[in-house]
């Protein structure tokens, strides 16, 4: 099956109109952190699957930083237009909702590129996640590091603000 793909011009101009509308830092960082995964997912080679471009590319621009900023937010843009461009519009809504539960995930390494593949497979594939996807999703999360000091800052935080 052939698909559609879009230019790192294009990418720019996408994160260009996240940063517009929802703030933060402008330009591109590293412009072959950009480029380098809108080529890969073009090899089918190395990504037969569409799930494994669109895995590969959200991973890509949540994880490598092309961008000074917005880049969790960037990489769900990006995966809903790739969706979108190749004929997939009906996951759109779905994708976006759910990466925006997992794009802090990836970033922060509690969720790696092989669940990322699986839940992506799963939005596009299934109705609701498998109850097996939804352990590895709990067990991902549960393996944070329980010695790290949970910050309840409660209402006292916000006393010395004003």
């Amino acid at each position: 099956m052939e698909y559609n793909y879009f230019t790192a011009d294009y990418a720019i101009k996408i994160h260009d109109k996240i940063i517009e509308i929802s703030g933060g830092l402008e330009g591109v960082k590293t412009f072959g952190n950009l480029e380098s995964p809108l080529i890969h997912i073009q090899n089918n080679d190395y990504y037969p699957t569409f799930e494994e471009k669109l895995t590969h590319l959200v991973f890509s621009i949540n994880k490598f930083h092309a961008f000074n900023d917005g880049n969790k937010r960037t990489s769900i843009a990006m995966g809903a237009f790739f969706l979108e461009l190749n004929g997939l519009d009906v996951f759109v809504d779905k994708f976006i909702i759910e990466m925006e539960n997992i794009a802090v995930t990836i970033a922060d390494n509690i969720i790696d590129k092989n669940l990322l593949e699986e839940i992506v497979t799963s939005i596009i594939n299934e109705m609701d996640y498998s109850e097996e996807l939804k352990l590895k999703i709990i067990h991902a999360l549960n393996r944070l590091n329980s010695d790290n000091e949970q910050l309840n800052i409660g209402v006292e935080f916000y006393k010395d603000l004003y």
